[in-house]
C-alpha cells in the first residue's frame, strides 16, 4: 500500500508540472492524467476516500509522513504550499474529466482569475475532489513581508538552477518535464523584474554567483523572447537554451574562473574554449534538451560582425537566439557588477552596450532589448531634474529616456509622473541601491540589500574582459 501512495504522489506531482506546461487538450497532459487517474481508482477500489496531504513540508498519508519523499516530491510540496493547500481529497466515483478540470484549476485559473474553487468545481462538475482546507499562520509565527518572500523564492530559484546544472555537469539524466516545469514557475514568478531582484537580493556566496547570473539571464531572455511575440513553448525553450548557455564555463575548474588576478595565457585560453566544451556537453542531452542549447552555447560569444570565439572557417551570422541571449548575458553581467563594489547604473549600461550596436550585438535586436526594459528600468531608483526622487513604475516604449516614475521624495504620495508629459523634467541619474538610493528602498518595500563581504566576482561582459 506504500509503495501505491508514493506512486499517486509522485503521479500527481507529475500531471500538475505537464497541466502548466502543455494545453488542457494535448496528448502529453492526458498521458500524464491517464496515469494519475488509474492509480488513485486502484486506491479508492477499497475505501471512500483517499487523503493526500502536506504535514510540516513533507508528504502526508493519513497516520504516515514520508519523510524520505521531500527529495522526489520537492516540487510538488513547494507548488501545494504555494497555493496554500494543505490536502487533496480524492472520492470514490472519481471520473476522468474531474480530474482534469481539477489540474487545470490548480495549474492555471487558481492563480489567473478570481473564481473561488467552490465556483470553479460547481461550474466544471468537480464532485468527487475537495482541495483542503487553506493553511493559516500559527499563533505567534512571525509576519512575511513581500519582500521577504520575494527574497526567498528567488534565493530558491537560485538553487533550483544550480540543481539543473549540476546534473548535466556530473552527467546524470535530466527530467525534462521537470525541467520545464522549474523554468515555467521562474518565469511567471521573477519575469520582467531584473531591477526589482537586484534592489532586494544582495549575492552573499562566491560560489553562487555564477547561478544568480545564469538565472537573471534565463529570466531577462524570457522576458525578451515574450515582448517579441514568441509562443509560450518558444520562450521556454529560449529560457531552457540560456539557463545552459554557460554551462563549459562550470566545467572549467573555478579557480581560473574566480582568479581575480590576470589570467595567465593557459588559463585564458581555457575560458576562451568554453563555448565549444559546454557544446560537447550538451551534444550528449540533445534527446533531452533538444538542439537549442548546444546551438546557443556554442554562439554566444560570436559577434554580430562574425568575429568572436570559437574561430570558424565559415564566415555565418549567428544565430537568432544567440544574439538575444547575448545581449541579455552582457546586460546583467555589468548589472551584477554594480551589485558589488563598481558602479554600473542602468544608463552606463545602455551606453556602453549602444556602441557596441552592430559590432557585438544585432542593431536591430539591441535596440528592441531596450525599447522592452527601458534605459532605467521598472525598479529603478532615480532622481529627477526638479529635485524629486523616485521610482521607475512604466517603461515608455516610444521613448525609453521618459518612463513614469512613482515620486518617492520629498513627500511620498503615491503621485505617478508620467514624464512623457512633463518636458521640463527629466531623469538626471540612477541611485545605487547598496549606496545613496539605500534609504529609499523602504519606501518600495525592500529593506536595505545586506553587503556582500566577498571579493569582486570576475564576470563576464565584453569579450575582452573574459
Amino acid at each position: 500500500m506504500r509503495d501505491k501512495i508514493k506512486l499517486c504522489f509522485i503521479y500527481l506531482m507529475n500531471a500538475i508540472q505537464a497541466g502548466k506546461i502543455y494545453t488542457g487538450d494535448h496528448p502529453k497532459f492526458k498521458e500524464y492524467l491517464d496515469r494519475l487517474h488509474g492509480a488513485v481508482q486502484e486506491l479508492l477500489e477499497d475505501r471512500k476516500e483517499l487523503v493526500l496531504g502536506i504535514v510540516g513540508g513533507e508528504a502526508a498519508w493519513e497516520d504516515e509522513i514520508f519523510f524520505n519523499l521531500r527529495g522526489k516530491l520537492g516540487l510538488l510540496i513547494d507548488f501545494l504550499e504555494k497555493n496554500n493547500i494543505e490536502r487533496i481529497i480524492f472520492q470514490q466515483g472519481l471520473r476522468f474529466e474531474e480530474l482534469r478540470e481539477f489540474i487545470i484549476f490548480l495549474t492555471r485559473v487558481k492563480r489567473q482569475e478570481k473564481i473561488s474553487e467552490q465556483e470553479y468545481f460547481s461550474l466544471h462538475g468537480i464532485q468527487n475532489i475537495r482541495a483542503g482546507k487553506l493553511r493559516t499562520m500559527a499563533k505567534g509565527e512571525g509576519v512575511v513581508t513581500p519582500a521577504e518572500e520575494t527574497r526567498a523564492q528567488y534565493e530558491g530559484s537560485v538553487q533550483t538552477v544550480s540543481n539543473a546544472l549540476n546534473v548535466v555537469l556530473e552527467k546524470e539524466e535530466v527530467d525534462y518535464l521537470d525541467l520545464r516545469f522549474n523554468i515555467l514557475g521562474i518565469m511567471e514568478d521573477f519575469v520582467g523584474r531584473h531591477q526589482e531582484l537586484l534592489n532586494l537580493v544582495s549575492v552573499k556566496r562566491r560560489d553562487m554567483v555564477t547561478f544568480v547570473h545564469l538565472l537573471n539571464v534565463t529570466l531577462l531572455t524570457m522576458f525578451f523572447a515574450s515582448k517579441l511575440q514568441f509562443s509560450k513553448d518558444d520562450v521556454l525553450d529560449l529560457g531552457i537554451a540560456a539557463l545552459y548557455h554557460d554551462v563549459g564555463k562550470l566545467y572549467i575548474s573555478l579557480k581560473v574562473i574566480q582568479k581575480t588576478d590576470k589570467l595567465s595565457e593557459g588559463e585564458f585560453g581555457q575560458v576562451r574554449n568554453h563555448p565549444l566544451l559546454g557544446a560537447k556537453i550538451l551534444d550528449s542531452y540533445k534527446d533531452a534538451l533538444g538542439v537549442l542549447p548546444i546551438v546557443v552555447s556554442y554562439e554566444h560569444h560570436l559577434r554580430y560582425d562574425r568575429t568572436g570565439y570559437p574561430k570558424s572557417p565559415y564566415a555565418r551570422n549567428p544565430h537568432p537566439a544567440s544574439m538575444m541571449v547575448s545581449i541579455c548575458d552582457v546586460y546583467d553581467a555589468l548589472a551584477l557588477k554594480r551589485s558589488y563594489k563598481k558602479d554600473y547604473p542602468p544608463e552606463k549600461i545602455h551606453e556602453l552596450m549602444m556602441l557596441e550596436k552592430g559590432k557585438i550585438f544585432d542593431p536591430r535586436l539591441l535596440e528592441k532589448f531596450f525599447q522592452f526594459i527601458g534605459a532605467w528600468p521598472v525598479g529603478t531608483l532615480v532622481s529627477l531634474s526638479d529635485g524629486r526622487v523616485g521610482v521607475v513604475r512604466a517603461v515608455n516604449e516610444q521613448d525609453i529616456f521618459r518612463p513614469s516614475v512613482q515620486v518617492l521624495a520629498p513627500e511620498n504620495t503615491g503621485e505617478v509622473v508620467d514624464l512623457a508629459n512633463l518636458g521640463d523634467v527629466r531623469i538626471l541619474e540612477s541611485l545605487n541601491p547598496q549606496a545613496e538610493g539605500s534609504q529609499y528602498l523602504p519606501l518600495i518595500g525592500c529593506p536595505p540589500p545586506v553587503a556582500s563581504d566577498e571579493d569582486d566576482e570576475l564576470v563576464e561582459a565584453f569579450d575582452d574582459d573574459d
